[in-house]
């Protein structure tokens, strides 16, 4: 697709920086090269060069240009690299905007072209955000896996079956009236099998791919007064939470997100677990149970003398239990202690290697967009393989579930129903990306 307006951008952060990037795109990127540097340097090959308005000097740059299918939007770019003030950059800014046929680019819009032009898919410039949005290291490998095209890649392969599985029974229909030459069933359903438990595969890792991206979470579980808060502020480094000898202090949950070895997890501390007559703490109590339970490791600090049953959470198996306020006690090695770090240090690299297994089971699809149109393409196999196992059932009717299977899959990256999600997408796209 050709817009017949040129679009430019600052493509780096705002603010003073040692280097500034501006980006220019669509039909008169060229001419606005001329315009700035009095001409076009080789193709993707840096030249050094004086920028200039209405004869005067605005800066010394780097000028990069990249032709029409062999750059990032897939329309011609120019790219200026200035010195990176903010009155350099918006001085070439200005410039710019008083060229003919250029206009300041929208939030997302340089990944829209590209996405229009057939450079990236749906899921690379989902992919692509991810990565800008990356915290962690864990967030930037998977990001960069989407942004590399791989959904793309067992996309097609899916579709492939499938549309040889379609082409198998269109063909009988061919031979209504005769006798067909070979049996295609065996190998429709073979196609079949094989795609729903690839694609079942993949649904089952998406939501640790998922948990990846948005952050696991570790619930701090226990009664009022055992050291949650205190442990909560140990392991942050800060006082997030407030703490007192005061029984049933935190009355909401409170969030530290940190990165543990590459990971995103987020320590909830929350009220204390007990029955009581003040109306605000047992609504402290109620959240407190509901986060817990929705939590991915729950983390149980108890007394010595108490059991899990007085706990109204109900323990997982990659869950820890260990006793609280372990400064006073005499050491217990199933104790923690944030007053004095015991133990701490343990904990955390016990839930740093739960979280590592469960990460390296993660799927290449990341969003919950990406699931549900896993899901439909299961249900739409599921149904043609009963159709199939009907004897009485048409192909074409197989066929055209198959079909539908198609387009479920194509959703994925952007053949179909494209326009559903891409406001969602390009509003979390600053502008000159």
């Amino acid at each position: 697709m050709e817009h017949q307006d040129t679009i430019y951008a600052l493509a780096s952060a705002r603010g003073r920086a040692g280097v500034a990037i501006i980006r220019v795109s669509g039909v008169r990127a060229f001419a606005a090269c001329i315009a700035l540097s009095g001409s076009v340097p080789p193709l993707r090959c840096a030249r050094l060069s004086i920028l200039r308005h209405k004869g005067v000097a605005l800066d010394q740059a780097l000028v990069l240009a990249f032709e029409k299918g062999a750059s990032f939007t897939g329309e011609d770019i120019i790219e200026l690299h200035l010195h990176g003030s903010i009155a350099v950059v918006n001085s070439v800014l200005k410039a710019l905007s008083e060229i003919d046929g250029l206009r300041m680019a929208e939030a997302g819009e340089f990944t829209r072209r590209a996405l229009e032009n057939d450079c990236l898919d749906l899921a690379q410039v989902e992919g692509l955000s991810d990565l800008i949005e990356a915290e962690t290291e864990a967030q930037r490998k998977q990001a960069f896996l989407v942004l590399s095209g791989v959904l793309g890649d067992k996309t097609d392969l899916w579709r492939k079956n499938l549309l040889r599985a379609t082409a198998l029974l269109e063909a009988t229909i061919d031979f209504v009236d005769e006798d067909v030459p070979v049996d295609v069933f065996p190998e429709v359903n073979a196609l079949i099998d094989r795609t729903k438990t690839s694609i079942a595969n993949e649904i089952s890792g998406s939501f640790v791919a998922e948990r990846i991206k948005d952050g696991f979470e570790v619930a701090i579980v226990g009664p009022p007064n055992i050291g949650k808060s205190t442990l909560l502020n140990t392991i942050s480094g800060r006082d997030a939470a407030i703490t007192s000898s005061i029984a049933g202090t935190t009355r909401d949950v409170i969030e530290v997100q940190m990165d543990l070895n590459g990971l995103s997890v987020s320590f909830l501390d929350m009220a204390g677990i007990r029955q009581s007559d003040d109306e605000i703490e047992v609504i402290g109590v109620e959240r407190a149970i509901k986060r817990a339970r929705n939590a991915d490791i729950r983390l149980f600090i108890l007394a010595e003398d108490q059991d899990l049953v007085d706990i109204d959470v109900s323990v997982e198996a990659d869950d820890i239990v260990v006793f609280g306020k372990s400064d006073t006690t005499d050491g217990n090695t199933q104790g923690i202690s944030g007053k004095t770090g015991f133990g701490v240090d343990r904990v955390l690299a016990q839930i740093s290697s739960i979280l590592a297994k469960r990460a390296g089971k993660a799927g290449s699809f990341t969003r919950e967009r990406h699931r549900i149109a896993l899901e439909k393409a299961i249900i739409g196999l599921g149904s043609a393989s009963d159709l199939l196992a009907d004897e009485s059932s048409m192909p074409e009717i197989i066929a055209d579930e198959l079909r539908l299977t198609v387009r479920s899959l194509d959703s994925l990256i952007g053949r179909v129903d494209v326009e559903q999600v891409l406001g969602e997408i390009f509003s979390s796209f600053c502008i000159g990306k």
